[in-house]
C-alpha cells in the first residue's frame, strides 16, 4: 500500500484518489494499482448457496482474486484486483438484500512491486456454516452485538482502570503486533476463544471489557458472546485495527508493531505500507529477519514454529517443491503461475487445513500448525481461514 513511485510529494491517500479518479474517467489512464477490499456483513443470507457461482464468475470475469466465504449468517472475504473488477464485484454484493450500506468494508492499496504475483493466487468462494467459525451454535451477531467504538474515542477507552483489554486474534497475529497492554488469549484459532473466555473472564469481576481484531468480525461473534454469558459492559473496536491505523495518527498511537493481513503483504505498518515481515511457505505464519537466522529454518521447508510439526517426508516435498520453483526458467514459471490460477489444478500435499483462502477473509478460524491432503498453496492462501 506505498504510493508509487514513491515519493514525498504522493502519499497512500492520494493514489487512491488518482486511483478513483481514472475508474471514473475513461480518459485517464487507470493507476496500475492492486486494490485489496477487506469486507463483511452478519445477514440472513437464505440464497447464499445459489450465490456461489454468480459471484465466482463475476469475479473471474474481472481479473479478482481473493477468497468470499458465504454462510446463512453472511459473508465474509478479502478480495484483491484492478479497481474496476474490485468495484464491479462489490458494487454486486451491496445489491444484496440486507446489505447495501451496511456493508463493513475496509479498502488499501498495494504496489505490484511489492509482491509481483498480487495479493492472492486465485479466486475462491465457498461455502460455509460460519463464515467466521466460532463452533457455537447460538451466537448470533444478527440480534446482538457489544458496543461499537470509533478508532478517535479507542485510546480513551483502554486506558481506564475498569477496562480489561482483550486481543481477540490467534497466537501468531499477536506476536507481531498489539495495542499496549491487551490480553494474549495464546489460542491457536478462533475456535478455541470461548474455552478462554470461560477460563479466565468472570461477569462479576470483569465489568467493562474492550476487545479488537483485525478488521472487526471477529468482535462481532466474541461480544456476542460475552453478553450471552451476562457481562454488562462489551465494547469492540469499529472496523478492527486496521481501521484504526487508518484513522489515528501515529504520534497519538498505542498500537505496538505491524498488524497481520490475510494475503502476500503478511504484514502492515502503522501508515499501512508492505510490513518487513515474509511468510512461512511451509505454515504460513509471519516471519522476520530474526527468524531466518534460527537454526530450524529452512527456506520452503519450514521455520522454528513448525520445524516439530511436520514429517521428515513432508520436508522432503516441500524441499522439493522449493527448488522446482527455484529452477524453473521464466516462461515455465508463468505457464505454471496460469495452471495454478485454474481452479481445476490440484496437487497433493500437507499444507494448513483451508489454505487456499487464508482470508477469507480476514481473519483466520484455523490453526496453521493444522494438516491435510489439500492444494500446495501459496502462503498467503493458507492464511485465509485464520483471522
Amino acid at each position: 500500500i506505498r504510493s508509487f513511485p514513491p515519493r514525498a510529494s504522493c502519499s497512500p491517500y492520494t493514489v487512491i484518489a488518482m486511483a478513483d479518479e481514472a475508474a471514473q474517467d475513461p480518459e485517464i489512464p487507470e493507476v496500475s494499482v492492486i486494490v485489496v477490499a477487506a469486507l463483511y456483513k452478519f445477514f440472513a443470507f437464505e440464497e447464499y448457496k445459489g450465490f456461489k457461482e454468480e459471484i465466482q464468475k463475476l469475479c473471474d470475469k474481472n481479473g479478482v482474486k481473493g477468497s468470499l466465504l458465504l454462510a446463512a449468517e453472511g459473508i465474509n472475504g478479502t478480495i484483491a484486483g484492478p479497481r474496476r473488477g474490485v468495484d464491479k464485484v462489490v458494487t454486486r454484493i451491496r445489491a444484496l438484500e440486507g446489505v447495501g450500506d451496511g456493508l463493513s468494508y475496509k479498502e488499501s492499496l498495494m504496489n505490484p512491486d511489492d509482491r509481483p504475483d498480487g495479493a492472492f493466487m486465485r479466486m475462491r468462494v465457498r461455502l460455509k456454516k460460519e463464515i467466521v467459525t466460532m463452533g457455537l451454535p447460538g451466537i448470533d451477531p444478527n440480534k446482538r452485538v457489544g458496543t461499537y467504538v470509533e478508532p478517535r474515542n479507542w485510546n480513551e477507552l483502554i486506558t481506564r482502570s475498569d477496562v480489561t483489554l482483550v486481543d481477540a486474534r490467534n497466537d501468531y497475529e499477536i506476536d507481531i503486533g498489539s495495542f499496549k497492554g491487551a490480553i494474549d488469549p495464546k489460542t491457536k484459532s478462533f475456535r478455541e476463544f470461548p474455552r478462554w473466555v470461560e477460563a479466565n473472564l468472570d461477569a462479576s469481576k470483569h465489568k467493562s471489557v474492550a476487545m479488537f481484531c483485525t478488521g472487526g468480525i471477529r468482535c462481532e461473534k466474541a461480544s456476542s458472546l460475552l453478553l450471552e454469558k451476562g457481562f454488562e459492559n462489551v465494547y469492540h473496536l469499529k472496523g478492527g485495527i486496521l481501521n484504526y491505523l487508518k484513522n489515528v495518527p501515529e504520534e497519538k498511537s498505542t498500537w505496538t508493531g505491524e498488524c497481520f493481513v490475510f494475503d502476500k503483504r503478511v504484514a502492515v505498518d502503522h501508515k499501512l505500507q508492505v510490513g518487513s515481515y515474509e511468510s512461512c511457505m511451509a505454515c504460513g505464519r509471519p516471519l522476520a529477519d530474526r527468524d531466518k537466522k534460527h537454526s530450524k529454518f529452512e527456506e520452503g521447508v519450514s521455520c522454528a514454529r513448525c520445524y516439530d510439526e511436520t514429517t521428515e517426508n513432508q520436508k522432503s516435498r516441500f524441499r522439493q517443491r522449493a527448488r522446482q520453483k527455484l529452477q524453473l526458467p521464466q516462461h515455465q514459471t508463468n505457464k505454471k503461475k496460469k495452471r495454478d490460477n485454474a481452479p481445476t489444478s490440484h496437487v497433493s500435499g500437507p499444507t494448513s487445513k483451508g489454505n487456499a483462502s487464508m482470508c477469507a477473509a480476514k481473519e483466520g478460524n484455523q490453526n496453521p500448525s493444522k494438516r491435510s491432503k489439500v492444494e500446495i498453496n501459496s502462503p498467503e492462501e493458507i492464511k485465509a481461514n485464520k483471522s
